[in-house]
């Protein structure tokens, strides 16, 4: 999904909201949906593709986006400030 559908998406819950075709819980849970498929599905074109830590506490469950393995992991550390974090890695999306 491109940032602009993305965006729209999130305008037609809000929309639907505003006009009372959904509550708070349904508007949150389309957005929140919105958001997950924009962070982890990318244009092959890209480049990019999101990348979920698994391991150190500190770490688990982290979702970066990157163009590779080895760039996700060093933005995994940076986001933690700490090189001793140790986590595997797998693509997500």
């Amino acid at each position: 999904m491109d940032r602009i559908s993305a965006l729209r998406n999130v305008e037609d819950a809000l929309s639907a909201y505003e006009h009372g075709d959904i509550d708070l819980d349904g508007m949150e849970e389309r957005v929140l949906g919105v958001l997950r498929t924009y962070a982890t599905e990318f244009e092959p074109e890209s480049g990019l593709a999101a990348y979920r830590a698994r391991g150190d506490a500190r770490a688990d469950g982290l979702v970066v986006v990157a163009e590779s393995a080895a760039e996700a992991r060093e933005r995994v550390h940076d986001l933690l400030d700490a090189d001793d974090a140790e986590f595997d890695l797998e693509h997500v999306g």
